[in-house]
């Protein structure tokens, strides 16, 4: 039989001691329990993986979030934006169809103010341009002022620029009043000649005759009387006609 020393004899029972205790921890994992114990690990493993990933995928998700949020930030401050624009220019088009209509409703009343305009002249309706209109009236504001001299210069200028005029007969006939009123006699008669001439059916021409008959009558023409008697003629049932048969009769 073999012996062992003393050192040997330790040797074996320190490799036996480290030994036994691996073969007992063996021996506990037997096929099913090996199994089983792997089974739990990779049930372990696994769970901590699937709890890995979970919080990676809360990380995503929550990174994805902020970059919504900070998307749907940039996109609200681009609505304010446009918004913004959108008021501008909408104040824009505000102002501008202000002018538009300002423009038409100004333009609207220069061309009513070019517009003829209904009247009655001696009694009879008929239209005259405003034009006229304000050239007539200023004239005959200063013959009522008592300005004859700018009143003839006025009415002779009426004349010449609106010789169609239904004012015409009017203005000429005034204007002898005014040579009148100035004491100018023969272009008293003259202008009242034109009265007679142009514009026979006015009911200013009757007037024109009389005032022909004062002015000669102060000339001492004695074309007087004949005018006189002309003016009872031509227009019988004019008032003016009366008045000549008065001054024949020497009333």
């Amino acid at each position: 039989m073999k012996k062992f020393s003393k050192s040997g004899l330790s040797a074996a029972l320190l490799a036996a001691t480290i030994w036994l205790p691996l073969q007992a921890h063996a021996g506990l994992f037997d096929d099913d329990e090996a199994r089983k114990a792997l089974l739990d690990l990779r049930a372990k493993v696994e769970a901590m993986r699937t709890d890995l990933q979970a919080r990676i995928d809360t990380k995503s998700d929550k990174s994805s979030t902020l970059d919504l949020l900070n998307q749907n930030d940039a996109t609200l401050q681009q609505l304010n934006q446009l918004r913004g624009q959108i008021e501008v220019l909408a104040n824009d088009l505000a102002q501008a169809q202000k002018r538009q209509k300002d423009f038409y409703v100004d333009l609207d009343a220069r061309l009513r103010k070019l517009e003829p305009r209904e009247v009655t002249i001696d009694g009879k309706s008929t239209q005259v341009d405003p034009g006229e209109q304000r050239g007539y009236d200023a004239a005959m504001q200063q013959f009522k002022t008592g300005d004859y001299k700018a009143a003839s210069t006025a009415l002779q200028e009426f004349v010449q620029r609106y010789p169609g005029s239904s004012y015409a007969a009017n203005a000429q006939y005034w204007l002898g009043n005014s040579y009148y009123a100035q004491r100018d006699c023969k272009a008293a008669i003259a202008a009242q000649l034109v009265v007679l001439k142009n514009y026979a059916d006015s009911p200013k021409a009757p007037d024109a005759m009389l005032n022909i008959a004062s002015c000669q009558t102060e000339l001492k023409d004695k074309a007087a009387k004949k005018t006189l008697q002309d003016l009872i003629k031509q227009y019988p049932d004019s008032p003016a006609a009366a008045t000549a048969k008065d001054r024949l009769n020497g009333k």
